[in-house]
């Protein structure tokens, strides 16, 4: 393993994260959890159509490090991290748990430009 795969699968788990953030965040519950109030029509739409996009570009590094077929089952495990690592940030402290998924977008968007 070199560092090119450390990168893809830090990318992988860091889109994730910050997808899964989005399409938690696009509900009212969690949405007033974070920020004290509900989300307006507008941000549940954008909220929902980021997760998606971030999730979706998840799959880019895990096809890339390890192919079709296993890059696809490796994806859906990194699905399941980064729900994971969401859900307890969340509990555990909502507002900076939105600031390290805003942070975990900025890094990984500029890691999946650069090619990572």
């Amino acid at each position: 393993m070199n560092t090119n795969d450390l990168y893809a699968i830090s990318m992988a788990l860091l889109l994730t994260y910050s997808g899964m953030a989005c399409l938690s965040l696009a509900m009212p519950r969690h949405y007033d959890q974070v920020w004290g109030r509900d989300p307006s029509a507008g941000h549940t739409r954008v909220l929902r159509g980021a997760g998606v996009l971030l999730l979706a570009l998840a799959l880019l590094p895990c096809v890339g490090l390890w192919g079709n077929t296993v890059g696809v089952v490796a994806w859906l495990g990194w699905l399941s991290a980064g729900a994971l690592l969401w859900v307890g940030m969340l509990s555990w402290a909502p507002r900076p748990a939105a600031r390290t998924a805003a942070l975990a977008v900025a890094i990984s968007l500029a890691g999946v430009s650069i090619g990572f």
